[in-house]
């Protein structure tokens, strides 16, 4: 049965996280890391909410400058962020070396300021996420577990709220990305244009899946405070 794991790691405890840090202004999103021989091409979305270009060029100059990057390929751009992929010149074994011994996959892996990481990462089986702690262990990486969990488990708890996967996304995605602070750091805009859907589409699901999501914890306790008196 499937696991997940979620934990968080300090920046330096880890080669991409440490050759990120520094720069402000700058969220981090890694999309997924490909085995290459002894290398783990690492693959990064860097968004930014201030001049795009400005903070580019620091960024940039700070990866290039690294004694272990090799080279910096922008593959896509959008209005707010960059997607990179980098090659290293002098890799070592660490996190993400372990998550690909271990064939976990990688479901987010976040941080703002690149200060510090929170990651999602599924395992096959216990017996894996046993290796990867192990993995981790060995190379003496010290990472912070928040939460252990099977896949089933995560299943149900998602169908509890009876969300349908558009609309959990859409929910996901606003949470993420600021939507529901104040003042709101994100656009209904914004959000349908990284769903590629329609502004109207994007404000619908959210508005349903609150309703659900507060049908099924509100009213649920109210019926149990209800029972108790």
């Amino acid at each position: 049965m499937s696991v997940v794991a979620e934990f968080t790691v300090d920046a330096d405890q880890f080669q991409l996280g440490d050759t990120l840090s520094g720069v402000p202004g700058i969220t981090f999103e890694l999309e997924r890391c490909v085995p290459t021989g002894d290398l783990a091409l690492p693959f990064l979305w860097a968004t930014t909410e201030e001049d795009l270009d400005e903070v580019v060029e620091t960024f940039e100059t700070q990866l290039l400058d690294s004694p272990y990057v090799k080279k910096i390929l922008a593959l896509d751009k959008i209005k707010n962020g960059i997607f990179y992929r980098i090659s290293w010149t002098d890799p070592t074994e660490d996190l993400l070396d372990a998550i690909i011994m271990s064939d976990a996959t990688i479901l987010q892996a976040r941080s703002e300021q690149g200060t510090r990481w929170e990651f999602s990462v599924r395992f096959v089986d216990h017996d894996k996420l046993a290796l990867f702690q192990n993995t981790l262990a060995d190379h003496e990486v010290r990472i912070h577990i928040d939460r252990i969990y099977t896949f089933a488990e995560e299943t149900d708890h998602r169908r509890q709220f009876d969300l349908s996967f558009e609309q959990r996304e859409a929910l996901v995605l606003a949470v993420q990305r600021g939507y529901f602070a104040t003042p709101s750091k994100v656009s209904l805009d914004e959000l349908a244009d990284e769903l590629g859907i329609t502004k109207q589409a994007v404000s619908a699901r959210i508005r349903r899946a609150n309703e659900k999501v507060l049908e099924t914890t509100l009213l649920s306790s109210a019926v149990a405070e209800r029972g108790g008196d």
